[in-house]
């Protein structure tokens, strides 16, 4: 096909040269072309597409389309079009192509040959695709390309070896269950497969391909490696099943370890050592015929074909002939007992003669001499030797005898039901040898394991679809078809046997008691040898299939990189022939060929192909249900139920055939899929599993949002809130590592971090920051997501990150955040003002928080404390937060070896003895292990000190305040700051005050009273808070968004994380505060803060905090100093933003002198329970 595009004059008024411009306008601005070569677009170039455009002009061709076959240079310039028909698109051509490139390439598309590259991978340069040869395009319809190698793969060796025994055994009935059992297993996997295989194009690679496209690299790598196997072993159990027909039915003398004269055990074991040798030879000779070209194997599949089909004929021949004349093939039976016809020549114990009576070759087997005097064995004289016919015929009406089936054990002799027989029971067997005896233990799962394999082979069509004409139209068709022939030919065989043949000869596996002969070959027709050399080609043509195939397939998965230890066998010789592959193929074959029996190879790889077709139905069941939108099979008689019955027959034939190698079998699966998980390559291949997760995680979220979760289901959900340099590298990566060493928690996690502009200007940056979280986290271990917020100022994008983050019910309940870095240094203040907001809108929003104070300090995830203690400071109860972090820190080895305590403040009408007592107790309901200590805090004055650095961090906000004011604000509050300063002089007379500049803000004195605002504290707590601070339970503040704050610096101070203090000042109009249960106020402090003048009750109220705050930190610097981790309670903010930087100095007292502090505020929610 030759297309050819040409811009010139073609109205009458238009010059060329206007044409040209035009043309030039419409792809004015694009970029030089990027042309790339594809195996596809070799394949349509090969194939004769010549696509020719001339343009008049230099304009470019567009960039490449990432769509099939479109980086061909000839098929990009079709993306070209005079005229401005297009120009409203012409900004995103080279991204979006025309829809006539796209057709004209989807329809030079073509299937790539098996052992090349998929077209989604192929990256093959344009200098090979010119060196490359003209390819003929797929020519194989129906019958060719599926049907007939179908039916070839599935008539095998145990229809002509194992058949006749298999109906003896298991009767009639139950032989007819185990084959209607296997056949609707692979015709309910081929109406799967056929929904797969026509739901898109399907490369060659067969079922490997389907499994791996529709449920991920994990399955199809496993499922892959698993029908590899079975097809290896599948070629054992073909070269084993051609080395018997061989060695016992062809030419018995060739055996090297001769079998005459030997019994038993022995007997046995030298067969065993003929099968191993021979078909080490033979499986050698193979592989050198596949090592040396495939093409001889091609060549060869159509003689071996023929082979298969006369030989059933000749058999269906054979039933029909016992109809009208039944062949001659007798049976000696010696009592009930079957004989081995081998030693002897007339089936009786004397025979007349003119001279009198003369012993047989019989007589002489069974005494010690042939004189009619001697002495025989007792058997043999007590019961009468009787010739019956082996093959009665199709209408002789054997069918009732043989029925129901027949088990034996092993060494078993093979007795003829209906004929007497005097035997002492109590005597044993003599002579054993003479009779046919069975050769293995049997039952009815037995016989579906070594049955199964003859119905395996449903794939050859699909793993040929790159040689199909229409691929989509031959698979379904032909396959099923196939199926269809080869379960009624089994049926029918199944009832034909048992219809024509004597029982006694149906369960003599080998024919030791028809002269040797292979049974079904007694009932072939015109003689025995057609079945026995047909059979023996087809099971050589078989093998050589298999040795072809296996090597293919180990190939496909090597290169596509799932699996890492097999990258190797993807290479093979120039002409992509698997080597290394073949090599590997031909050593496993040779470890079934070791096994050197047909029954017992047979159960290995039903496994293997029985997980394969498990997983094709798991595929098209899932794809179904899941009802992707991409999932629009042209074959449309499937249907889930039957993908979903397909499934269970599957795993129910695994377990029947053999429940351990079903175990065995699921275990290499198994480890294949986490292998391939943890260090296979990443793939996305649009695969069903990924659909199956999304639906999964869309019911769960739906679920979820039915209600909130049961405190036994609550985790700490963490949205941990990090800062960025200029460079988008995070500033605190020890947040990460302690986000890492809550993972006991198993809960969600999700990174955010927030930048200031707009999101146009700053989506590379966004980008890049996103990158690094995912780089730390993946460092850190932290399995979570990452998000990133922009925002015109930092404070809203994270307020942003706060309210967004999560989804439906699956948002954080928790937020970690680190203390702010150098936050008295004038040029930070805007840090801390957002973590005061933060701490705000997490108490709206009723999340807990998190702020490790010093988290430089905190270990990261490769040290480890070989002792020491997490404090728990519980000050009041916040929900159980402090109680559930630190055994939440203890499961990770960090902090493993770290002993918890736990301690309490009692005030001074508290029974602290009965109190330690009650918390013991509630910790033992609890399960957690911690020593429990109950601190006494006693009322005492409020100190010098206690004064002097409430005045220093007035004076610090107060001329913090005055830089930060305009002039009008200044002159507006300059003397109610003067006012309230020097009243503070003058009421707390400091010996001497040493005033520092520090950024923080003060409340200017207002017309209001502030009084700490108390609420009555929960039950469960068993501590009162000291009288002097007001301690709150406060459920109704809720949290607010997070700001990224900046960590403190080791060297700041002797600031160090704190545990948190729920506390919380409010201010109220009038009233008096409410007093707590258990809290004594003195009558005299009360006094004082309600009548004295207002501006002194606000002083007051802060000399009050830091009061607290110093006694507080002393106790827990006593007692705490040599702590690992502190954890306490954290307060809560001022209602008001006027005393904001109050708060921080306020912490900073708290938490100074302590290396690392956890500053914790519950959510509003009881988290631990003491229910089971």
């Amino acid at each position: 096909m030759s297309q050819r595009f040409t811009v010139s004059k073609s109205d009458g008024d238009r010059r060329p040269s206007d044409m040209q411009g035009e043309v030039n306008q419409l792809f004015e601005g694009d970029e030089p072309p990027t042309i790339s070569s594809s195996a596809e677009g070799q394949a349509a170039a090969a194939a004769g597409t010549e696509t020719v455009l001339v343009l008049k002009g230099d304009s470019n061709p567009k960039e490449s389309s990432p769509f099939i076959n479109s980086s061909d240079a000839a098929t990009e310039k079709t993306q070209q079009y005079d005229g401005k028909n297009m120009a409203l698109f012409e900004e995103e051509m080279d991204t979006s192509p025309m829809v006539s490139s796209l057709l004209s390439s989807l329809a030079n598309y073509s299937n790539l040959p098996q052992g090349s590259k998929e077209h989604e991978e192929a990256e093959n340069n344009e200098a090979e695709s010119s060196r490359k040869k003209p390819v003929k395009a797929p020519q194989l319809g129906t019958l060719m390309g599926v049907y007939l190698p179908c039916i070839q793969n599935i008539f095998g060796v145990i229809l002509f070896l194992r058949m006749t025994w298999l109906v003896g055994i298991g009767g009639v009935i139950g032989t007819f269950i185990i084959v209607f059992m296997c056949c609707t297993t692979t015709m309910l996997t081929a109406i799967s497969m056929s929904a797969i295989a026509t739901n898109g194009v399907v490369p060659a690679g067969g079922s490997y391909y389907m499994i791996s496209r529709s449920l991920g690299p994990e399955f199809g790598g496993a499922v892959g490696i698993c029908f590899y196997l079975g097809t290896t072993y599948a070629g054992a159990m073909y070269i084993l099943g051609a080395i018997e027909l061989l060695l016992i039915y062809i030419v018995p003398k060739a055996a090297i370890f001769p079998l005459e004269g030997l019994e038993g055990p022995e007997a046995e074991a030298a067969l065993l050592n003929n099968m191993r040798v021979y078909g080490t030879i033979l499986l050698t000779s193979m592989a050198t015929v596949v090592f040396v070209g495939v093409k001889y194997v091609n060549k060869l599949a159509l003689v071996f074909l023929a082979c298969v089909i006369l030989s059933i004929l000749a058999v269906y021949a054979g039933v029909i002939k016992t109809a009208m004349d039944p062949p001659v093939f007798p049976v000696c039976v010696l009592g009930n007992r079957t004989l081995v016809w081998k030693s002897f020549d007339v089936c009786a114990k004397t025979i007349e003669t003119a001279n009198g009576t003369v012993t047989t070759q019989l007589w002489q087997m069974f005494c010690d001499s042939p004189f009619l005097n001697a002495t025989c064995d007792k058997y043999f004289v007590a019961n009468n030797v009787t010739e019956i016919q082996g093959i009665p015929g199709v209408t002789s009406g054997i069918l009732a005898d043989n029925l129901f089936g027949n088990y034996y054990e092993k060494g078993d002799l093979i007795a003829r039901d209906k004929m007497e027989s005097v035997e002492d029971q109590d005597e044993p067997v003599t002579n054993a040898n003479r009779y046919v005896l069975a050769d293995i233990t049997s039952f009815f799962t037995l016989l579906v394991g070594i049955y199964f394999p003859s119905v395996t082979g449903i794939m050859a069509g699909s793993n040929r679809s790159g040689d199909l004409r229409d691929a989509q139209k031959s698979i379904p068709i032909g396959t099923i078809a196939a199926i269809t022939t080869t379960s009624t030919v089994y049926m029918s065989s199944v009832v034909l046997f048992g219809a024509c043949i004597e029982g006694v000869v149906l369960r003599d596996k080998f024919g030791e008691g028809v002269h040797g002969n292979l049974v079904i070959g007694t009932l072939a027709w015109p003689s025995p040898w057609v079945i026995v050399i047909g059979s023996f080609f087809s099971t050589c043509g078989a093998g050589l299939q298999s040795l072809t195939g296996a090597p293919r397939l180990m190939q496909a998965i090597a290169k596509d990189g799932i699996v890492p230890a097999l990258r190797i066998f993807g290479h093979g010789k120039a002409n992509g022939e698997p080597t290394w592959s073949l090599l590997l193929t031909a050593c496993i074959c040779e470890s079934g060929i070791l096994i050197a029996s047909l029954d017992a190879v047979a159960p290995i790889l039903s496994m293997f192909f029985l997980m394969c077709y498990m997983f094709v139905n798991l595929a098209c069941a899932l794809q179904t249900l899941l009802r992707t939108p991409n999932w629009r099979p042209r074959f449309k008689f499937y249907h889930w139920t039957l993908s979903f019955l397909g499934m269970s027959l599957c795993l129910t034939l695994m377990f029947l055939c053999s429940w351990y190698y079903a175990i065995v079998a699921m275990v290499i699966a198994g480890s294949i899929y986490k292998y391939i998980e943890f260090a296979g390559a990443e793939k996305e291949w649009g695969d069903g599993i990924r659909g199956l997760s999304l639906s999964a995680a869309r019911y769960a979220l739906m679920r979820l949002e039915e209600g909130p979760p049961h405190t036994k289901n609550w985790r700490p959900q963490l949205l941990v809130l990090v800062s960025t340099d200029a460079e988008q590298n995070v500033e605190q990566p020890r947040l990460l590592s302690l986000t890492n060493q809550l993972k006991a928690g198993k809960g969600l996690t999700i990174v955010g971090t927030a930048l200031g502009g707009t999101f146009l200007d700053n989506y590379e940056q966004a980008q890049r920051a996103e990158q690094a979280l995912r780089k730390l986290m993946e460092t850190e271990k932290v399995k979570g997501f990452c998000q990133v917020t922009v925002s015109s100022n930092l404070r809203d994008a994270t307020s942003h990150l706060l309210q967004a983050s999560g989804l439906g019910g699956l948002k954080h309940n928790a937020v970690l955040v680190s203390w702010p870095r150098n936050w008295k240094q004038g040029d930070e203040h805007q840090h801390w003002r957002n973590f005061i907001e933060l701490v705000r809108e997490t108490t709206v929003a009723n999340l807990a928080l998190l702020v490790p104070k010093n988290i430089s300090a905190f270990p990261s995830n490769g040290e480890r404390f070989t002792e020491g203690h997490i404090d728990v400071w519980w000050i009041v109860h916040d929900g159980g937060m402090l109680m559930l972090l630190p055994f939440l820190l203890r499961q990770h080895k960090v902090w493993r070896k770290c002993k918890m305590r736990i301690f309490t403040v009692a005030q001074m009408d508290d029974n602290s003895i009965q109190m330690k007592k009650d918390l013991t107790t509630f910790l033992y309901h609890l399960r957690i292990d911690a020593m429990v200590e109950v601190v006494e805090m006693h009322d005492s004055d409020i100190s010098a000190y206690t004064y002097e650095k409430t005045l220093v961090m007035e004076q610090r906000s107060q001329m913090l305040k005055q830089i930060n004011l305009t002039k009008n604000e200044r002159e507006r509050e300059i003397q109610s700051i003067t006012d309230s300063s020097r009243g503070s002089i003058r009421r707390k007379n400091p010996a001497a005050v040493t005033t520092q500049l520090s950024v923080t803000e003060e409340p200017p004195a207002g017309s209001k009273e502030e009084k700490p605002e108390e609420e009555s504290k929960s039950a469960s707590s068993p501590v009162s808070p000291p009288a002097q601070v007001q301690l709150i339970h406060d459920n109704t503040t809720p949290a607010s968004p997070a700001t990224p704050a900046t960590p403190l610096t080791p060297g700041e101070g002797a600031q160090s994380p704190g545990q948190q203090v729920q506390m919380t000042w409010t201010e109220k109009c009038d009233g008096e505060p409410a007093k707590p249960p258990g809290a004594a106020t003195p009558e005299g402090i009360k006094d004082i803060f309600n009548m004295k003048p207002e501006w002194e009750n606000l002083n007051q109220s802060n000399v009050r905090r830091m009061h607290t705050a110093l006694r507080l930190n002393e106790v827990i610097v006593k007692k705490s100093s040599e702590a690992k981790l502190v954890l306490l309670n954290m307060p809560g903010p001022p209602r008001n933003r006027t005393g904001d930087e109050n708060y921080m100095e306020f912490l900073e007292v708290l938490t100074e002198g302590l290396n690392r502090v956890l500053l914790v505020r519950g959510g509003g929610r009881e988290v631990i329970t003491i229910y089971s």
